[in-house]
């Protein structure tokens, strides 16, 4: 038993398409657009891209930047960095010149493998300018055919491989370790430059943990639009896929309409995502009805304003699963079970994984608060990041000398053992003494039709201290009257939680991983609400 237990804690991220393969090879794996593979076909160009690597000089504990679409290459590579010893940093697909130039400069990357180009966004522009300045850059492979000078292509990175054998590459696989670090996930910024997150392989059994609760099968199809950059996208559908046997259908962008239509087609069983994905895929099927398949998904829940849209998704898509995480500890340290009520799958974040420990903590005096208080969330577990790449005094203030890691949020913990996930500390309101939980407002507007999305931000006030304000995102073509939605809360909501004013917007200010820039909201709001 014990030799049991130790295999499984060593498992490494490289070895998991093989492991596939050998239990259900003929089954598909993976489908991009017309492009299919079996789980056997996958491994096998797991390790082509392997060789590859070795053969263009990629040693053990290179870093390897990633910064392409969703698409089969992305997983390939995912798998052959691990296999080989190096560690691979996903770009966020939203990086602009700046965000890239930083990155890859700060993960002292030495190879970095790119889309030219996607839609309008053109990659291989933004990274010519930055070119000179990556010091630590050896080598950059492009797929495509806009490729700067000294570029090799996708078809360069394979041929390189050609003179690897087998064995060269079963040494390499052997030598890596569990607790090597395998991966650097960036954080969003949206207060200061992004901080990448070192981990090891230690998060396989978190994600073959949750896999299993929620019964996850080599029969289940997921729908894989989640950016694969972003843990959640990377866990819920590329890890699942080789721990279960199940398949993906790869999308390279979030579009509800067609994913439906493929959904319909190719029987998608689990959709993953939070509120604005199931948000989008609300109205589509309401708008064109399709004969789904979906037996269940993933919905971050627990804040207000998820809540409304959580109790929809089970009445007209599926029942869904909460769960919370984040950078620093992986995706989920706290899930729901497929057999909890929906009271606790729609309005908490989850019960806590196994060997995960929390306190809820009073943030100016650290002190433990009592269930149902809420304070920020402290968190202690196997899955807990190394630390920050080259970052050793911002790692010091996030994990504290006994290993708690102080993870910024607003939370509290119900007499049920349920985590209620709040919002960020940051981004709480002190209105008249007041605490304000921007979350509250934000959930009872999107109750109300025609609103994609809200955000709820403090703006000064002499007397107050601060006040609510918020912005509007609307559906196309919808006619909202902001006074009218503000009308809406009162008798709803505290008096002092009724915002001073808002603003009908066609657009929110987005962070590269897809979550509102208050910050600049805030900004703003002392032009619009003066």
């Amino acid at each position: 038993m014990g030799n049991a237990i130790d295999a499984y804690a060593a498992r490494r991220l490289g070895d998991l398409p093989a492991a596939a393969a050998r239990r259900w090879g003929a089954r598909e794996a993976v489908a991009h657009g017309e492009r299919r593979w079996t789980h056997a076909a996958f491994a096998e160009e797991v390790d082509r891209v392997a060789k590859g690597l070795i053969g263009l000089g990629v040693d053990p504990g290179d870093k390897v930047g990633l910064w392409m679409t969703n698409r089969a290459e992305w997983l390939f590579t995912l798998f052959a960095v691990a296999k080989v010893g190096a560690v691979l940093v996903p770009l966020n697909t939203r990086y602009r010149a700046e965000d890239v130039a930083y990155t890859v400069e700060q993960s002292d990357t030495t190879t970095l493998i790119i889309n030219d180009r996607s839609g309008p966004v053109d990659y291989s522009a933004m990274v010519r300018e930055n070119l000179a300045t990556w010091t630590k850059l050896k080598r950059l492979v492009v797929l495509g055919d806009d490729r700067p000078d000294g570029a090799l292509s996708w078809e360069d990175l394979l041929a390189a491989g050609a003179a690897t054998g087998d064995e060269t590459l079963a040494a390499r696989a052997d030598a890596v370790r569990a607790e090597d670090p395998v991966i650097i996930i960036y954080t969003s910024g949206t207060t200061s430059a992004p901080k990448g997150a070192v981990h090891s392989h230690a998060f396989i059994r978190n994600v073959a943990e949750r896999a299993q609760m929620h019964g996850v099968t080599c029969t289940d199809v997921h729908a894989g639009y989640l950016p694969l950059f972003h843990a959640f996208g990377f866990t819920e559908v590329a890890l699942y896929t080789v721990l279960t046997g199940s398949r993906q259908i790869v999308f390279e962008t979030f579009d509800a309409e067609e994913i439906l239509d493929v959904a319909e087609r190719e029987g998608i069983s689990m959709f993953h995502g939070f509120d604005t994905h199931w948000s989008d895929f609300l109205r589509a099927q309401r708008r064109k009805p399709r004969a789904l398949q979906l037996r269940m998904g993933t919905l971050a829940a627990g804040q207000e304003s998820t809540t409304p849209i959580a109790h929809q998704v089970q009445d007209e898509l599926c029942p869904t699963v909460s769960g919370w995480g984040m950078s620093e500890v992986w995706t989920a340290l706290v899930a729901s079970h497929v057999t909890a009520t929906r009271e606790q799958r729609c309005e908490a974040s989850g019960y806590p994984m196994l060997d995960v420990e929390l306190r809820v903590v009073d943030p100016v005096t650290g002190e433990d608060l009592p269930a149902g208080t809420p304070g920020e969330l402290l968190c202690r577990s196997y899955t807990t990041m190394l630390g920050y790449y080259n970052k050793p005094e911002a790692t010091a203030e996030t994990i504290d000398e006994d290993g708690w890691l102080h993870s910024g949020d607003l939370a509290r913990l119900r007499p049920d053992g349920h985590v209620v996930f709040m919002g960020r500390l940051k981004d709480m309101l002190k209105v008249g003494g007041e605490n304000v939980a921007p979350a509250e407002i934000e959930g009872r507007l999107r109750e109300l039709p025609g609103i994609v999305d809200v955000a709820v931000v403090g703006l000064h006030d002499d007397r107050l201290g601060e006040v609510p304000v918020g912005y509007v995102l609307r559906e196309p073509g919808a006619e909202l009257d902001a006074d009218e939605l503000v009308s809406h809360l009162k008798g709803r909501v505290a008096s002092f939680k009724v915002p001073r004013g808002l603003k009908i917007v066609d657009a929110l200010p987005m962070t590269p991983t897809g979550k509102v820039r208050k910050v600049e909201l805030r900004e703003q709001a002392k032009e619009d609400f003066a």
